[in-house]
């Protein structure tokens, strides 16, 4: 006899607690290198726009192999310490490292030329995105081998998102306390920054390893029957239930990039912030209301009406709130304060149902297939994922230069432009995603089904250790 999903497993804080942990340093160093490097690299040490698009975009075309790559070479991986743990071991150090140098250029020590710079540039995010992709595949992909039932996944993403808050709070904060200004800032103010961020990310990340579940004993041998590289990229993309979610995360995570990269612009020049810490109080604010209403308001409700319908509400309210931000202006701190908290309701809801989502889609492929292959389904996630950032400068790019904001100007600024950024181009995404998620297959009886068939698989797979 099967038994139930209930009585198979049960919840443990403790599990929950000592993989979340991971998280800090997973969103501590992308989300700095996302909120800062754009607006340090074309502000401060003045690249132009159209090096730094092209550096973006090779990046981004680099990204979508290496992530793809690594992801299959997770699944194919076996050792004592299991699939994932040997990548995250040799990633940390590195990235923590590159935080250091991405805000270190070659101008702080007299190196002007602006070819060298720009290739210094593209060759240091390039390194920091390899070894990050080993540090995010290989702890994203644990999440669904840790937690396995729907209860699980439940509450275990809302303890890991709790976690994510605190890495963004680090990301998105203390800029505003190491930094006087993002556009002006004092010699050694950005590296300081960096060396902080090194620091959370090493601490956070040693905890990860010390105290983290390292996966599940059933899935040990499924390295045995992972497909090779040209079959990983093959099953995936004829995955319906996949290929239909994929338009709506380009389209999140098209916002994602968007947000943080223009709002220090946004905050010191359209809302007239003199503070750079006031403007990473307002993404501060927002990721606090997310982590509020992760809580109160979108666990409850995936757990009532699925995460399909769940995310589909999600973004509907978050273009709501994005309207406002193009009519605000100097002088409604207030006003604009109370706009980014409400952003934080639509937010939270992405924020929470994209990996449940994922999830499903790997116990639907282990149905069909019979092996769990997390490590290709993230790698190839991760490969479409970076086509928001290609998106996101092939936008920037012509609406600056359109602007005639090749090169930074402090005095014309385009004020249309930096609004468009700010809410027209996301809720436009925001409106593609939900066309796509509105046929994603995965949701009611159908979810439902693949759910008691996977713990079918998996109580074989247990009876046979």
């Amino acid at each position: 006899m099967i038994m139930s999903e209930n009585q198979t497993r049960k919840f443990s804080y403790k599990r929950a607690v000592s993989y979340s942990i991971g998280q800090i340093a997973d969103i501590a160093s992308y989300q700095a290198f996302t909120f800062l490097t754009f607006t340090f690299y074309f502000a401060v040490v003045g690249i132009d726009i159209t090096l730094i698009s092209l550096a973006f975009i090779i990046w981004s075309i680099w990204n979508s192999f290496n992530d793809t790559f690594i992801g299959y070479l997770s699944d194919k991986t076996h050792t004592k310490w299991g699939r994932r743990f040997p990548w995250i071991m040799v990633s940390l150090i590195p990235i923590a490292v590159i935080m250091i140098l991405l805000f270190t250029p070659l101008t702080s020590i007299g190196i002007t030329d602006p070819t060298i710079n720009f290739i210094y540039f593209m060759a240091i995010i390039i390194v920091f995105e390899l070894f990050f992709t080993m540090y995010d595949i290989n702890y994203t992909s644990l999440y669904p081998e840790i937690f396995i039932t729907e209860e699980e996944r439940a509450k275990g993403n809302n303890v890991r998102q709790i976690f994510a808050i605190f890495g963004l709070l680090a990301a998105f904060l203390l800029p505003g306390i190491f930094i006087s200004s993002y556009t002006s800032p004092l010699p050694g103010e950005y590296p300081t920054f960096g060396i902080v961020v090194a620091i959370i990310v090493i601490i956070a990340g040693l905890l990860f390893l010390k105290f983290s579940p390292k996966g599940r004993t059933e899935f040990r041998e499924d390295y045995k029957e992972a497909p090779n590289f040209f079959n990983t990229l093959k099953y995936s993309f004829k995955n319906k239930s996949f290929m239909r979610y994929i338009p709506a995360e380009i389209a999140n995570w098209f916002v994602y990039g968007m947000i943080p990269v223009i709002v220090p612009l946004y905050g010191e020049f359209i809302l007239g912030f003199e503070d750079p810490f006031m403007i990473s109080l307002l993404l501060g604010v927002s990721f606090l209301s997310a982590g509020l209403f992760m809580t109160v308001l979108w666990k409850p409700l995936v757990q009532k009406l699925g995460p399909r319908k769940s995310w589909l509400i999600s973004m509907t309210v978050w273009i709501i709130t994005l309207i406002p931000l193009f009519f605000l202006g100097p002088g409604m701190e207030v006003v604009a304060f109370i706009v980014f908290f409400l952003i934080g309701i639509g937010l939270a809801g992405s924020l929470y149902i994209i990996d449940i989502i994922i999830a499903d889609i790997v116990d639907e492929d282990e149905v069909k297939t019979g092996i769990r292959r997390e490590g290709g389904y993230y790698g190839i996630n991760i490969f479409f994922q970076r086509f928001a950032t290609v998106f996101v400068f092939l936008i920037i790019g012509p609406v600056f230069l359109i602007a005639d904001w090749g090169e930074f100007d402090p005095i014309n600024i385009p004020d249309f432009e930096l609004r468009s950024l700010m809410v027209i181009f996301p809720v436009i995404a925001l409106v593609i995603a939900i066309i796509a998620i509105y046929f994603y297959p995965l949701d009611g009886k159908y979810l439902k089904e693949i759910k008691e068939q996977r713990n079918k698989i998996h109580q074989e797979k247990k009876s046979k250790i």
